[in-house]
């Protein structure tokens, strides 16, 4: 007898913005545009980082950025990629990136160059040279008419979380995988090499509301608030039923897993690092915004990332994010 079932449509991630983008009449594909020159980017990236020693582009530069960090040779790379995709998409107005002392001014606002956004071109490079999972992340913000013409750039770009209209990540492991959202769930994607597009693999991704699984470097455990360390003690309990440490060290790897199988990602102020060590604006908000549409939390310790106002371009953060009742454990030691 044979099947009935027919094979599983393909749906690329192009056509998937376009199909919901058919719910909201007044849209214009303005915004497709703009995510079309992210996975374009991201597709370039990736061929680097899948030949990066065959291409002798392993390695730094002997530069730092303005984070005082070693910048790695993939790092400006990836950086030089995602401006250039970014530069020929008219509605693209402000690009942000940890690479950059300063925004980058692509076109004055009107009626075109709308859209900020917002990245880390290549998170986890100090990962690079060893070929552990490295990966992309963004967040992308509308202009506000409203900005105060001095410093206007810079104040546009200081704007809480919650201001996002979309955000994702790339993942560069044994398959390429990115994860967006535009407020409307999480959407998953592979990158088929066979014909070089993004095809959807999970729709609508639900986190775990609990997994017994934390991922933090233990290794700073003694430099942690007190909280902190009660956490991590409680968690190696038999009452707590004993969790497991999972830590890659590099966030968009992390995160995926904790996204994909529950649990908690930390990363608590230290002695050397009191207001955190993670980007706000292009590293937290961003996966924050994934997190809570996947049904997840995220937190400093004090208050819901999507609701802090930063005050500054590079502003870092602590962070609490994963499954809902998995943060929520945490912040009742931290609190």
């Amino acid at each position: 007898m044979e099947s009935s079932s027919e094979p599983k449509p393909i749906i690329t991630v192009g056509q998937h913005i376009q199909e919901s983008q058919r719910a909201y009449p007044t849209a214009t594909g303005d915004f497709s545009w703009l995510l079309d020159a992210i996975t374009l980017a991201t597709k370039i990236i990736e061929s680097n980082v899948r030949q990066a020693g065959i291409r002798d582009v392993l390695g730094g530069t002997g530069l730092s950025n303005v984070q005082g960090e070693l910048v790695q040779k993939l790092d400006r790379i990836s950086n030089d990629t995602i401006v250039r995709c970014l530069g020929y998409r008219d509605n693209v107005g402000i690009m942000v990136s940890e690479e950059d002392d300063e925004p980058i001014v692509a076109r004055d606002m009107g009626e075109r160059g709308k859209y900020i956004v917002l990245f880390d071109p290549l998170d986890g490079s100090s990962n690079i040279d060893v070929n552990v999972s490295i990966g992309t992340i963004f967040s992308i913000m509308q202009r506000r008419a409203d900005t105060p013409k001095s410093n206007a750039p810079l104040s546009e770009c200081l704007q809480p979380g919650m201001n996002q209209v979309a955000a994702g990540y790339v993942v560069y492991g044994s398959s390429t995988v990115m994860a967006y959202t535009t407020g409307d769930g999480v959407h998953m994607f592979t990158l088929d090499p066979s014909f070089g597009a993004y095809v959807l693999t999970r729709e609508n991704v639900k986190m775990p509301p609990e997994g017994k699984m934390y991922s933090v470097n233990e290794a700073y455990r003694s430099t942690f608030p007190e909280g902190y360390q009660r956490y991590l003690e409680w968690a190696k309990t038999k009452e707590a039923g004993n969790y497991s440490l999972r830590y890659i060290g590099s966030l968009v790897a992390d995160f995926h897993r904790t996204l994909l199988r529950g649990g908690v990602f930390l990363y608590p102020p230290t002695g050397q690092q009191p207001q955190g060590k993670l980007r706000l604006l292009y590293e937290a908000n961003p996966l924050a915004f994934i997190a809570e549409q996947a049904g997840g939390a995220a937190s400093d310790g004090q208050m819901r990332i999507l609701d802090k106002c930063p005050d500054t371009l590079h502003q870092r953060t602590p962070l609490i994010l994963g499954s809902k009742h998995e943060v929520e454990r945490v912040l009742s030691f931290v609190d």
